[in-house]
């Protein structure tokens, strides 16, 4: 008994260590099977945050247009994500892809749930501003300067001599 308690840390240990093991190999194979299914026209991320089209696919490199008369050969294995042509658009061209000719798609933000006659406010009607005790330069008058300056005694070079 005594044995078996010594044991149960170690055994412990050996368990979650094949856990990780199985969970980074599934990771691994995924990461693989996603590179093998990289077509020609595909939009690619590399693992250095380069966007770019596949061109081109080897055995074990691929070649990726990235511009008007660039061509880059890289090894398979640095494609970091294969993406879909909507979200390559909206990366790279910055083409937004209409909601509207989707309705099975549902949007990410609940604009859907507004009505368009409704009006959008920035803040509920029931909350103040908050005054954080701060003052522009630029928002005290002129008049309001020049009365300060006039209540201010201005020292003169008798007043320091008559001391």
């Amino acid at each position: 008994m005594n044995s078996l308690v010594t044991l149960l840390p170690f055994i412990v240990l050996i368990g979650a260590m094949i856990l990780m093991t199985r969970s980074a190999k599934k990771k691994q194979q995924a990461a693989v099977d996603m590179r093998n299914q990289v077509q020609p026209g595909s939009g690619v991320r590399t693992i250095g945050g380069m966007y770019a089209t596949v061109k081109e696919v080897n055995e074990d490199t691929v070649l990726l247009d990235a511009g008007p008369g660039v061509d880059l050969l890289f090894a398979k294995n640095s494609i970091g994500a294969v993406l879909t042509d909507d979200e390559y658009n909206r990366i790279v061209h910055g083409i937004e892809h209409d909601l509207k000719d989707d309705a099975d798609t549902v949007p990410d933000d609940a604009s859907s749930l507004i009505k368009d006659d409704e009006p959008v406010d920035a803040a509920p009607a029931d909350e103040k501003s908050v005054d954080l005790g701060k003052k522009d330069v630029d928002e005290e008058p002129a008049d309001a300067a020049a009365a300060k300056q006039d209540e201010e005694p201005k020292k003169t070079d008798g007043d320091a001599d008559a001391k």
